[in-house]
């Protein structure tokens, strides 16, 4: 597990950057936080991390958006859905495609539904714009990313647990 704050949306975008960086076909990155705790600005900075040059905006009421660039990007958010409304998706469909994906929301997920990832756990601190970002790997894919944005990521106040 690795904890990383942030200070700023730059900051936040600048990690997502990091981790679309380093993806790689099959890589999926869930976000968990409440409204306003900065998913869609690491996601931003996942797609142009993938090299994604058209703007990226949240699917709340699309679902998923497709994105190309280096690889493809699905960018879901299961916001609006409860789990029993999930499955009507296709997701696991569409999680055995080649390409990057990012869910915002994953705990709407039905129970025993959610994919190896780095999950991220994004609160908003006291202090205006400063966001805690927990990184947790969910299986052997996820361990290796995160080992990479271990060695590879330099600002902010970084703590490992």
């Amino acid at each position: 597990m690795l904890t990383i704050e942030t200070d700023s949306p730059e900051a936040t975008w600048q990690l997502g950057h990091l981790i679309g960086t380093l993806a790689q076909p099959g890589d999926v990155v869930c976000l968990e936080g409440e409204l306003g705790a900065g998913k869609t600005t690491l996601v931003q900075g996942l797609a142009a991390g993938l090299g994604v040059s058209e703007p990226v905006t949240s699917p709340s009421f699309a679902l998923i958006h497709h994105h190309h660039g280096r690889y493809h990007l699905r960018h879901i958010d299961l916001y609006r859905l409860s789990p029993d409304q999930v499955p009507e998706l296709g997701l696991e469909e569409l999680l055995e495609e080649a390409g990057v994906t990012a869910i915002e929301w994953p705990e709407n997920l039905p129970r025993g539904m959610l994919p190896e990832c780095l999950y991220l756990r994004l609160r908003t601190l006291r202090a205006e714009h400063r966001r805690a970002l927990t990184l947790e790997a969910r299986g052997p894919r996820a361990e290796a990313r995160l080992d990479q944005v271990r060695e590879h990521y330099r600002p902010g106040r970084v703590k490992t647990q």
